[in-house]
């Protein structure tokens, strides 16, 4: 007898589903892979169609899914190889703006329907933000619905035109690494003498080179860290356009700051750490803000996007752009073990209350039923 899955009513075949990933940051791609293993589980057919180095990554074939490797751009080719994979879909679920274009541009004359995840908000100004306004608007008003990881997310869906918007149930990302199995306290030993951090505290900020990181105010921060003593190390680890330029400031100004570039070892590198420190202009579900507070490292972050309402009261908040502002959190925390402590314990508290994998997937099948299931003509 044929098996026929849990989510196959009526002996009907499973639902075959296709994930669509662009760049695809690490919080959405891990959250692609969270999502495709939960649903393979249930029995729902999955596709990833993602760039060839994602899968590598990430691992999507791993938990069952299929994986199609389609590259980022936009280019026709792009476009045609997706229509491809979308052929028998029932549902297409695209994660990121410029993979709910492709997805949108694939499936244009069919009646598929369409769920965008806007897992983040991309930054531009000038003609660019015009352009990225435009692209908002045709993806919100192509999607039947659209989930938001972040409420002022799901509120500029809104803006924009969609139909349906929802906050989106985002389980934490597992950890970028597996964390090396062994004595904590001798692995924080080595990542902190690797790092030059045995005897001073250690700061740590994680994410791309990118001017919407505020890494210039940071920067301006660690003047005022000179005349602690001991003298905290700030390491930030990421890639992107302006290491030149931070490099150059932390050299003239001789700051007590390291650009370590891009890291495998973030996890066991973060939890050496004495504050994990947050400064963008924006962000919805910070992979950092996560990993900070489940790894119980107490965190300083800007209060913007959907940063408070992730955190709520278990970590610093400060104004972005207020370098006087972050200067006087950070000191204040390295001089009082016993609020660091108050930090640990909410963070662990905070962290345990965000929606499991479980509640994730439950969320996303629940949506898929909704727009697959045949409704009454009239």
């Amino acid at each position: 007898m044929s098996h026929v899955s849990s989510h196959s009513p009526h002996g009907q075949l499973p639902l075959r589903t296709v994930q669509v990933l662009g760049g695809g940051s690490a919080g959405s791609s891990a959250h692609v892979r969270s999502l495709a293993s939960g649903l393979v589980a249930r029995g729902v057919r999955v596709t990833v169609c993602a760039p060839a180095e994602a899968d590598r990554v990430y691992g999507f074939t791993g938990v069952g899914a299929q994986h199609v490797a389609v590259p980022r751009s936009s280019d026709p080719a792009s476009v045609a190889a997706l229509r491809t994979a979308c052929a028998d879909a029932d549902l297409v679920h695209a994660h990121g703006l410029h993979a709910a274009l492709r997805a949108a541009l694939a499936l244009s004359g069919r009646r598929v329907p369409l769920v965008v995840t806007w897992h983040t908000r991309s930054h531009a100004e000038g003609a660019r933000a015009h352009l990225l306004r435009l692209l908002e608007r045709r993806v919100a008003r192509a999607a039947a619905v659209v989930l938001g990881t972040s409420s002022d997310l799901v509120d500029r869906a809104r803006s924009r035109g969609a139909r349906d918007a929802r906050l989106a149930a985002v389980a934490f990302p597992a950890p970028r690494t597996p964390l090396e199995q062994g004595d904590p306290d001798r692995l924080r030993h080595k990542a902190l003498a690797e790092l030059g951090a045995t005897d001073r505290p250690l700061l740590m900020a994680v994410g791309s080179l990118d001017r919407h990181r505020g890494y210039d105010t940071l920067l301006d921060a660690a003047r005022a860290w000179r005349r602690l003593d001991p003298l905290p190390l700030l390491v930030i680890a990421g890639e992107g356009p302006l290491r030149t330029v931070l490099q150059r400031r932390i050299e003239d100004e001789g700051l007590p700051a390291r650009l370590i570039g891009r890291r495998e070892d973030i996890t066991e590198l973060l939890a050496a750490a004495d504050l994990a420190l947050l400064t963008s202009s924006w962000e919805s579900r910070s992979v950092l803000a996560q990993e900070a507070l489940h790894a119980r490292v107490p965190l300083v972050a800007t209060a913007v996007g959907g940063i408070p309402e992730l955190v709520g009261d278990a970590a610093e908040l400060v104004p972005y752009g207020d370098a006087q502002a972050l200067a006087d959190a950070v000191v204040r925390l390295l001089g009082d073990p016993g609020h660091r402590e108050l930090l640990k314990a909410k963070g662990a508290r905070q962290a345990a209350a965000w929606p499991t994998e479980d509640e994730t997937v439950a969320q996303v099948l629940s949506v898929y039923d909704e727009l697959t299931q045949s409704k009454p003509l009239g």
